[in-house]
């Protein structure tokens, strides 16, 4: 799956960009018809310690899926974002299927 990556107020590093694309290709299992993703790393200016966002928005078909979580750090952030994104892409799946 084709990936856009942008890191806000950072530099990502290889390793993050690399677990990434590893979590959201394991998305085609359950949707095949994943066009691509846009991912965007954000760091917020404040003293909370749960200070980065992640938002992925990825484009299928009939519609874009959008997810939007905040950690403490960006790997936490991409599984909760998968994870919702795989409950999405499975309901999107079921709903095809029931129309075909």
């Amino acid at each position: 799956m084709k990936m856009n990556l942008q890191s806000v107020n950072f530099n990502a590093d290889q390793k993050l960009i690399d677990f990434t694309q590893k979590k959201l290709d394991k998305l085609e299992n359950y949707f095949d018809k994943i066009i691509h993703a846009d991912v965007f790393f954000k760091v917020q200016n404040t003293s909370a310690k749960e200070n980065k966002i992640t938002e992925i928005l990825i484009s299928v078909p009939g519609g874009d899926l959008m997810v939007k979580k905040t950690c403490s750090k960006f790997e936490a952030c991409v599984d909760e974002c998968v994870n919702s994104l795989q409950r999405q892409l499975i309901k999107r799946k079921e709903k095809m299927s029931a129309h075909v």
